[in-house]
């Protein structure tokens, strides 16, 4: 695991200036004024969710003010997320971030909104890498021997995965662009479904979120043949990364972090970004986060975005060569 980004709270709030909410001014002019709205993209049970309300307590706590988990489930997270870009900027509003703020500009031609422009960071809070898991229609043991097969028939071995410019997506595409494969895209309306094709045979392979494969992987139903991250999970400690299997280069971490409007003041983006930072240091946070898979790494608002803005040139790289769409 690589050492989290995040400085120690207190000099956090040292920098910051910032204090908890019980020893903060109570005049009009102070901040939060009321309820700090944390906007979720998806419904209840995601990973964003899950992220958004194992965060709030803690972040409530320090604020002095309720943090409220809003979910905003639609087909696409540009709906919510152009709804907090257009928000009132003085910092009751924040977005829950995933992948898809990076890849988005990327993916969708008409957006009315800049995801990169119109919002700023507050802090990354936790990354997440997928595993190759592959069935029992696939008898690759090894990403090599994957590798050797996919070559055998190209087009015919199929990957499943969910929403379209995903992180599971990308990680296929990237996959193919490496080890000059060409695996076969299947798209589902969810994670849910691929897997139950997986497990029947109708698909050979997929990249999923850990915690969902690692129960059929110890019963013996899956094979993790790798991890997309850059380090090895501590879930999956005997499965290697991707690249260390074979494709040196190869990486697709999943970032989760709060955003907020691009004109919200820099103090109370300061604040903020305290309070998560607060937020994320419990034990029983890193432990819920690892017990997912996630880990808990928080970052200073410049560092997310400049992390956002590298992921969002990289992927959109992997995105136009392997010719996907922009909708």
């Amino acid at each position: 695991m690589r050492t989290p980004l995040f400085p120690t709270v207190a000099v956090a709030l040292a920098l910051t200036g910032s204090a908890p909410a019980s020893a903060a001014a109570n005049g009009p002019e102070s901040f939060p004024a009321r309820p700090v709205r944390i906007i979720v993209p998806a419904s209840a049970g995601g990973t964003l969710d899950i992220i958004a309300r194992t965060l709030s307590p803690g972040m409530g706590e320090g604020l002095g003010q309720i943090v409220v988990v809003e979910n905003r489930a639609t087909a696409s997270t540009t709906v919510a997320e152009e709804y907090v870009a257009r928000a009132t900027p003085d910092g009751h509003t924040m977005f829950m971030a995933g992948t898809s703020r990076a890849t988005n500009p990327h993916l969708y031609t008409k957006l009315s909104y800049d995801p990169l422009r119109d919002l700023t960071s507050v802090s990354l809070v936790a990354t997440s890498g997928n595993a190759l898991v592959v069935g029992p229609a696939t008898p690759a043991k090894t990403v090599q021997e994957l590798i050797e097969l996919a070559k055998s028939r190209p087009g015919e071995l199929l990957y499943g995965t969910a929403a379209h410019g995903s992180s599971g997506h990308l990680a296929g595409e990237l996959f193919n662009q490496l080890a000059g494969t060409k695996l076969t895209r299947v798209p589902y309306r969810g994670a849910a479904p691929a897997l139950v094709d997986l497990l029947g045979g109708q698909i050979h392979m997929t990249f999923d979120n850990i915690p969902v494969v690692i129960p059929h992987v110890r019963a013996g139903k899956l094979r993790a043949l790798g991890v997309t991250s850059a380090a090895r999970s501590t879930l999956l400690p005997e499965v290697p990364t991707i690249a260390e299997a074979g494709l040196p280069g190869y990486e697709v971490t999943a970032r989760f972090g709060l955003t907020i409007p691009a004109k919200t003041p820099k103090s109370r983006i300061a604040r903020l970004n305290a309070e998560v930072l607060r937020a994320l240091n419990p034990e029983s946070v890193k432990a819920r986060f690892a017990n997912l898979g996630l880990e808990a790494v928080g970052s200073s608002p410049d560092e997310y975005q400049r992390l956002t803005l590298q992921e969002s040139e990289r992927l959109g790289k992997v995105i136009k060569a392997a010719g996907i769409k922009p909708q």
